[in-house]
């Protein structure tokens, strides 16, 4: 379990990379942007399909599997792109960022698990934390004007939350189906580009580096690592821990000098890192129970 919580916290590592890539990748339309990006997370599900173990051909992947995943990757990134397009950035997004603490929350009612105390006030802590990161010391303005985008950011925290918490009733289902969700979201993300956007293809060579970073990492690879994180580890701590994004995010930001240092990164640092650490407590303290009865 240790083992598959780190690979899925792997994923939260690449998506910090998200906002850097973004920003470098020029003005590409947001549909565009995923339609490219799902097609080169597709390429990396089928290079690695060489080095993972064969799924039985024979196994029939469950209808409702198709739909949880399609809905989870596609879902999320229309409905966020709808948000953004309706209301203030700052807002949707700690709207659409609410999805760590209904991982945690929803986690209850799976089959096999336990809701804590530290859980909670360790997703809750992270939380505050990444209010502090993004509206970036400042107050938040909920203006009724913008409903409709708050609303969409409210389904795109509850789709991506309810399909990690739904992958893990799959835990036979292979890593290997994430490649035909992202090739299906390639698919669907082209059809919305063609109906809704211009044209803007990345200019020279930097952009479009950019954009198979984005493919490769936040959009490829981590899609797989959630996967084996929300499956097969401690689902608890890894939605706790995902409110460390935005703050890696930020951190590259800086060391990228695209961001400032300040108290508020300090200050978000502490409460995600020791919310992190107090959603995980059990985990640790069950591993340093049995490294010592090994001993």
């Amino acid at each position: 379990m240790a083992r598959a919580t780190l690979i899925g916290f792997s994923a939260v590592a690449m998506w910090a990379l998200l906002a850097l890539f973004t920003d470098a990748s020029g003005s590409v339309p947001p549909f565009l942007l995923s339609a490219i990006t799902f097609t080169i997370g597709t390429c990396v599900g089928l290079v690695a399909r060489l080095f993972m173990p064969a799924a039985d051909g024979a196994a029939k992947i469950p209808r409702q599997v198709w739909v949880i995943g399609i809905a989870g990757l596609f879902g999320y990134h229309f409905f966020y792109f709808t948000a953004l397009r309706n209301a203030p950035a700052v807002e949707a997004s700690l709207i659409a960022y609410l999805w760590p603490l209904l991982i945690v929350l929803g986690s209850a009612l799976m089959p096999g698990e336990r809701l804590a105390w530290n859980h909670i006030v360790g997703a809750l802590l992270g939380l505050a934390g990444t209010v502090l990161i993004v509206t970036k010391g400042g107050g938040l303005a909920f203006d009724a004007r913008y409903a409709f985008g708050y609303a969409m950011a409210a389904v795109c925290a509850v789709l991506w939350s309810s399909y990690s918490l739904l992958s893990r009733r799959f835990p036979s289902v292979p890593t290997s189906i994430v490649t035909w969700f992202c090739a299906a979201t390639a698919a669907l993300s082209l059809v919305c580009h063609l109906l809704l956007e211009e044209t803007v293809l990345p200019n020279g060579a930097g952009q479009w580096l950019a954009v198979l970073g984005l493919g490769l990492m936040p959009v490829g690879a981590a899609f797989y690592a959630w996967d084996i994180g929300v499956k097969r580890g401690n689902i608890q701590v890894l939605g706790a821990a995902s409110y460390a994004a935005p703050l890696l995010s930020t951190l590259v930001l800086i060391a990228a000098g695209f961001a400032e240092p300040s108290w508020r990164i300090l200050a978000a640092c502490v409460l995600i890192t020791g919310g992190a650490a107090l959603a995980a407590k059990s985990l640790l303290l069950r591993k340093r129970a049995t490294s010592k009865a090994n001993a």
